[in-house]
C-alpha cells in the first residue's frame, strides 16, 4: 500500500543496515515513524508495545527475530531460548507461535554454520507468503462484493462495515479485511466503508488513515454505532479480520467483534471474516472455552492518545482519578454467527467441514 504516494510494506529488511525496519504504529494515524529493530529485546518490545500489531504481522516479525537470534548464536540452545523469549510476548494471536514453530522446525536439521542465512531467507519467505495470501483473500472477497454491487442501483456504493484494523498495517501488505476493499476499489466498484473507532488503541483510526490514503470513501464512527446502522439498512456487509480461528470456525478478534456479529445476525446482514490460513488453530475446537484472551494494561482504556491543536501528539486521561479500567483485548464470535470465511483458497462456511474442505492438507498434518 502507499503512504504519500510511496509504496511501503509494514516491515522490510534493510540490507545496508542489516536490520529489520518497522512502522512504529503507536504514533499512527498522526505521525508516520520508522524504527530499526536491532536486538532481541527490541523485537520483544515491538510486539508487546504494539509497535507492530495484527496477527500476521506479529508472526512475520517473530520470524525475523529468530533470524537475528541465529545470527548471534546459531546453537540449538539459543534457538530454544529465542523461541521461548518471543513466544511469551502476545498470548492470543496464533500466528506468533505458528511462525516460531515453523522457524524452529525448519532450522533444527540445518548445520549451525548455515542457520543464520537460512533463517533470514525463511523470514523473507514468510513475509512474502503473507503478502500473497492477503492478495488472494482480496480476490476472493472481491467476488462477494461484486455480487452485492450487481444488485444495487447503478452508482450506489456497496456499504461495508469493519471493526478494528485488519489492514495492511496489521499484515505485511494488503491487509485481510481491507484487501477485498482495495481490490473492489481498484476494479472501479463504488464503496463506502463504516470504520469503527475501536478503542482502546484507536485502531479504527488506522483503518481510516489507510483507506483515506488509498482514496476509498469512508466515515469514522464510534464502536457502538454499527447496530444502529444495520437496523436502518445502511450496511450491506460486515467484514472483519481474525487473530485466531478454531477448527470449527469460531473467530477470535478485537474486542467488540462479537457484538457486531450479533447485530448483523439480528438484522440479516452478511458477516464475513477474512481468514489467512496461518491464523487457523487446528488444535482448538471451542473458541470461547479454549482461546486465552489477553488482558492488557488498563492504561489503554483510562487514557487516550491524540493530536492537540498545536500539532503535538499527547496522551490524556479520560477516566476519573482512581477509577481502574478493564482491558480484555479480544472476544470470540461463535461460528453460528459467521456467514462465511474468506481465505486464500476460497470462501467456505464457518464449520469443521468447510475449513477441512479448503485445507485438507493442514487438517491431516494437525492430526
Amino acid at each position: 500500500m502507499k503512504v504519500n504516494g510511496t509504496h511501503y510494506r509494514s516491515l522490510w529488511w534493510d540490507y545496508d543496515q542489516g536490520a529489520l525496519q518497522i512502522i512504529d504504529q503507536r504514533w499512527l494515524p498522526h505521525d508516520f515513524r520508522i524504527q530499526a529493530v536491532t536486538t532481541m529485546q527490541e523485537y520483544a518490545d515491538a510486539i508487546v508495545e504494539m509497535r507492530v500489531r495484527g496477527a500476521p504481522l506479529i508472526g512475520a516479525t517473530a520470524a525475523y527475530g529468530m533470524a537475528l537470534a541465529m545470527a548471534e548464536d546459531a546453537s540449538d540452545a539459543n534457538m530454544d531460548k529465542a523461541w521461548e523469549f518471543l513466544d511469551k510476548t502476545r498470548p492470543t494471536a496464533i500466528n506468533l507461535r505458528w511462525a516460531l514453530n515453523r522457524c524452529r522446525e525448519a532450522l533444527r536439521p540445518i548445520p549451525q554454520e548455515m542457520r543464520a542465512d537460512a533463517a533470514l531467507k525463511l523470514a523473507h519467505e514468510i513475509a512474502d507468503e503473507d503478502v500473497e495470501i492477503n492478495r488472494q483473500i482480496g480476490e476472493n472477497g472481491l467476488a462477494i462484493i461484486r455480487e452485492i454491487a450487481a444488485k444495487k442501483p447503478a452508482g450506489e456504493p456497496v456499504r461495508l462495515l469493519t471493526h478494528c484494523n485488519a489492514g495492511w498495517l496489521a499484515t505485511v501488505d494488503w491487509g485481510t479485511a481491507t484487501s477485498p476493499m482495495y481490490h473492489a476499489y481498484n476494479a472501479g466498484i463504488p464503496l463506502h466503508v463504516w470504520v469503527d473507532e475501536t478503542r482502546p488503541r484507536n485502531q479504527g483510526a488506522m483503518t481510516a488513515w489507510e483507506l483515506g490514503s488509498h482514496g476509498i470513501e469512508h466515515k469514522y464512527i464510534v464502536d457502538n454505532a454499527g447496530g444502529h446502522l444495520m437496523q436502518h439498512g445502511l450496511v450491506d456487509m460486515v467484514i472483519v479480520g481474525t487473530d485466531r480461528t478454531t477448527r470449527r470456525g469460531d473467530v477470535c478478534n478485537k474486542i467488540g467483534t462479537y457484538l457486531k456479529a450479533l447485530a448483523a445476525h439480528d438484522n440479516g446482514v452478511p458477516f464475513y471474516v477474512a481468514l489467512p490460513s496461518p491464523t487457523i488453530d487446528w488444535t482448538v475446537d471451542d473458541g470461547v472455552a479454549e482461546i486465552p484472551i489477553e488482558e492488557r494494561d488498563d492504561f489503554e482504556t483510562t487514557h487516550v492518545q491524540g493530536r492537540r491543536a498545536d500539532g503535538t501528539i499527547d496522551t490524556v486521561q479520560v477516566a476519573p482519578e482512581g477509577t481502574s479500567g478493564g482491558n480484555m483485548a479480544f472476544d470470540v464470535t461463535p461460528n453460528r454467527l459467521v456467514t462465511g470465511l474468506i481465505t486464500e483458497r476460497g470462501v467456505c462456511k464457518a464449520t469443521p467441514e468447510g475449513l477441512a474442505g479448503l485445507f485438507p492438507d493442514m487438517v491431516k498434518s494437525a492430526n
